[in-house]
């Protein structure tokens, strides 16, 4: 009766039964795993967002397949304004999320039965996406030497005359490393000389963690500020266009709204390829019309909302990052992996069981929640991700019971 597509094991792991078990008997979790930013203690400016919701220009039916062009303004002026990138609207399709960008996107490039390179460690989206597209993912690693990198030996390995792009994540989740200046010319080469495309997903670009902060006391912290826009490669790939590109981002991060469920694909390349597709992409876009018209019309509105947002968040994370590191410069038993952005850390920690029972352990025995390494693919046990969003006290509590149950 169903497709062998959504034949997923459904069955809870032990890890979430786990959670389940100990949240049922009553136990106050520490959630060092938060992803949900309306969730963490932010001051969003409610009555500009809200009032913006209510545009009496919501009750007229304007289908526009690729979203409606003042809201495709306020989207290519976010790159303008914050990277420095000049875009056409004509080649903005907006979406309800990235997951359904990616769709779109997937659709666009694949056959059933083709290929995708996709990095590894990464979060665990992509392979729903591609059983729901009817697309094989094929990994690559990132290589962590003093920091991550792109592993092009084994993209060189990877590909085959049915792969049709490469998929990277800018800055990685949950690495938090930026695909370098370098990297780039090289991603570049490697597909102009296959015929491949890049998606870009970009959710995390925005917050780049400034490093001259996080060694400085909690009381005398260096203010937030851009570091620069491209600054080895730290800025946007919207405006690269040596390849056909598809970049992906949306407000659920960059201005911590995820229940607006605004996103788009920018398209850049060479012009013919990008007509090409855009075109393709039109019609794709014409046949679901996902997106609804109040929010629309609150797009610019809401896309202002990231100056506030952004400046909370990013001072959470390195505030959070800090203490971090200040608890593990008293203990030898784990490390904090180097990080340049996004909303992750990820501890190096030492292989006495599987990442899956340690996660467990600690909910159990330490009433605190991290993600398994595993989660995220990573390639063997001896891993944790913790989110550095939450309230500082919850944080740093939280961490505190990790590193004393590591030293145990």
């Amino acid at each position: 009766m169903f497709s062998d597509r959504t034949n997923w094991k459904l069955a809870q792991n032990r890890f979430t039964q786990a959670v389940e078990e100990v949240r049922a008997a009553g136990a106050k979790v520490l959630d060092l795993t938060a992803s949900n930013p309306t969730r963490v203690g932010l001051e969003y400016g409610s009555q500009a967002i809200l009032a913006a919701l209510g545009s009496a220009r919501s009750l007229d039916y304007d289908p526009q397949a690729k979203g409606l062009p003042d809201a495709r303004k306020a989207v290519a002026e976010y790159y303008r304004a914050d990277h420095g990138v000049d875009l056409d609207p004509e080649r903005i399709v907006l979406t309800t999320s990235t997951s359904e960008g990616y769709s779109f996107v997937f659709r666009l490039l694949c056959n059933a039965g083709d290929e995708l390179l996709v990095p590894k460690p990464s979060y665990p989206l992509f392979e729903f996406l591609a059983d729901l597209q009817d697309v094989k993912l094929l990994p690559y690693p990132l290589i962590y030497d003093h920091g991550w990198q792109m592993d092009f030996h084994s993209l060189e390995k990877a590909v085959t005359t049915r792969t049709r792009a490469v998929v990277v994540v800018h800055p990685n989740n949950p690495t938090g490393s930026y695909v370098k200046a370098g990297e780039r010319e090289q991603l570049n080469e490697f597909c102009r000389g296959r015929g491949l495309a890049v998606v870009v997903d970009e959710v995390f670009v925005d917050y780049r963690i400034n490093p001259r902060s996080l060694h400085a006391p909690l009381d005398r912290r260096l203010p937030i500020q851009k570091l620069g826009r491209d600054d080895n490669g730290w800025g946007s790939f919207a405006g690269n266009g040596e390849v056909l590109r598809f970049t992906l981002s949306g407000l659920s991060k960059i201005a911590a709204l995820p229940q607006m469920k605004v996103a788009w694909i920018v398209t850049s390349g060479p012009e013919d390829q990008v007509a090409e597709a855009m075109a393709r992409l039109d019609v794709i876009a014409d046949t679901y019309l996902s997106m609804n018209a109040p929010v629309q019309w609150a797009v610019p509105v809401l896309m202002e909302q990231r100056k506030n947002i952004q400046r909370q968040l990013l001072e959470r994370v390195e505030r959070n990052l800090a203490e971090l590191d200040r608890q593990l410069a008293g203990q030898k038993a784990c490390q904090r992996l180097e990080v340049e952005g996004g909303w992750y850390a990820v501890l190096r920690v030492p292989v006495t069981r599987s990442d899956e029972e340690l996660a467990i352990e600690l909910v159990r025995e330490k009433h605190v929640l991290v993600h398994p390494g595993h989660f995220y693919d990573f390639p063997g046990d001896g891993y944790l991700v913790l989110s550095l969003i939450g309230p500082a006290k919850v944080f740093g509590e939280g961490a505190r019971r990790v590193l004393e149950a590591l030293k145990q």
